[in-house]
């Protein structure tokens, strides 16, 4: 008997998503765990699996769409349904004309494929010159509308060769392609004379307006309401890392993965927060928020925009664990397949631009997070130790501090460890 899929809830107080990708085709049996579609939240990408084995029968909503949680999204089956079971259980969502986006084109009777030529410019699907039906989402069927394109002329890209939005753009970019060199009959004029110009020409510099993505909204929201209702105050401090680096090197492929500067910081920013708990707090609001363990986020720039995983137990992990940990969300992070639960939790981000030559910024805290620690480039400088010059390496951080839940004398006190514990680093490795 065919069921609905709806949109599910992938994180907690989602009200909608968005459809990103269908990763089966109509009537093509998938396995129980397959991931059938993956859809878009604010964060993340999320992949939506398969709870039993089954067939998808009818989509309800195409990539792209964003749908109110609970929605829904397609029909699944057995590959043998009844068609007229499916068209029923469509009908009984009772939604609007058209909103089937796919479907099974190869089971309609005569009766309803002339139902459907009649009615070309209604409903959401339109008889093809081979006597077959064409279908078309919403969306695509408004722009052709309002720009008089006739769907049979358009290359559906869809499953089942269903016509989507791009599909519609990409007919009309070809249409006025067309028009624009079509110069007109020639009716023998003489052409004008050319303008003469008596000064310098304005040149129009070209550019173009990108869309913001869902994820990048999410991020200018958040920050924009970081910095005006968290209270910043800022502390920064020098660190030599010549013994950081020695570990570093010494350890190479021996933890069982390849280990960074960066986990080395921010292993050492879990055993700050072992010694100075005060700052691995969040606002509640109403409370103060102290965890027991280190979980911490890494800022990740990826090619869709900056996303933070956190990893949860940073104390309980040795340096090996702690990489390959690391490693694999980074790697996700930049395919879009972190899970919710990945992004949420944790008091504190570290940001790391030294691998661009940045020798110190500040940095907007992560909200809930009560910190942001911005590492900058390890460089080889003067350094005085007991009143001689040296060469050392150096390091500079920043730390960006909520002043709500933490009072600046908790944040010297942990900085100090900090510095300290990157300064002699078998603290790290303890």
């Amino acid at each position: 008997m065919p069921e609905i899929l709806r949109m599910p809830e992938v994180a907690a107080n989602t009200t909608e998503a968005v459809v990103s990708s269908w990763n089966v085709s109509l009537n093509t049996p998938y396995a129980a765990g397959e991931t059938i579609v993956t859809v878009e939240t604010e964060k993340a990408a999320v992949d939506i699996e398969a709870e039993a084995e089954g067939t998808l029968l009818r989509l309800l909503a195409e990539e792209g769409q964003t749908v109110a949680v609970g929605s829904p999204i397609a029909v699944w089956g057995h590959p043998d349904e009844n068609q007229d079971a499916v068209d029923a259980l469509v009908a009984a969502l009772d939604l609007p004309a058209g909103s089937t986006v796919g479907g099974d084109a190869g089971n309609e009777s005569p009766a309803e494929v002339a139902a459907a030529g009649a009615a070309h410019d209604g409903a959401g699907t339109a008889s093809s010159g081979h006597g077959g039906r064409i279908f078309a989402s919403p969306i695509a069927r408004k722009l052709a509308a309002e720009a008089g394109l006739d769907l049979a002329a358009v290359v559906g890209t869809g499953p089942n060769h269903s016509i989507r939005r791009r599909d519609v753009e990409a007919a009309l970019a070809v249409s006025r392609a067309a028009g624009a060199s079509d110069s007109g009959p020639d009716t023998g004029a003489s052409p004008p004379p050319a303008r003469q110009e008596t000064g310098p020409v304005a040149v129009r510099a070209d550019f173009e307006d990108v869309p913001l993505s869902r994820m990048r909204q999410a991020i200018a929201r958040r920050l924009v309401d970081s910095k005006h209702s968290a209270p910043h105050f800022y502390l920064r401090a020098t660190v030599r890392v010549d013994r950081l680096l020695d570990v570093r090197r010494e350890l190479g492929g021996d933890a069982g993965a390849a280990v960074t500067i960066n986990d080395l910081i921010v292993r050492a920013v879990a055993v700050a927060h072992s010694r100075v708990p005060g700052l691995n707090v969040r606002w509640n609001g109403d409370s103060v928020r102290q965890y027991r363990h280190a979980d911490i986020a890494i800022a990740v720039a990826t090619e869709h925009g900056l996303v933070t995983p956190v990893v949860c137990g940073v104390d309980t992990m040795s340096i090996g664990q702690l990489a390959r940990r690391t490693r694999e969300l980074i790697q996700r992070a930049h395919n879009r397949r972190l899970r919710q639960e990945e992004l949420e939790g944790g008091s504190i981000t570290v940001t790391n631009l030294g691998m661009f030559g940045i020798e110190e910024f500040a940095a907007i805290i992560n909200p809930p997070h009560a910190a942001i620690l911005a590492v900058g480039a390890a460089s080889q400088q003067p350094h005085v130790v007991d009143g001689e010059l040296q060469v050392a390496t150096i390091m500079r951080l920043c730390l960006s501090v909520d002043h709500r839940p933490v009072d600046g004398a908790t944040a010297a006190e942990w900085m100090r460890e900090l510095t300290g514990i990157l300064e002699h680093p078998v603290r790290i490795l303890a």
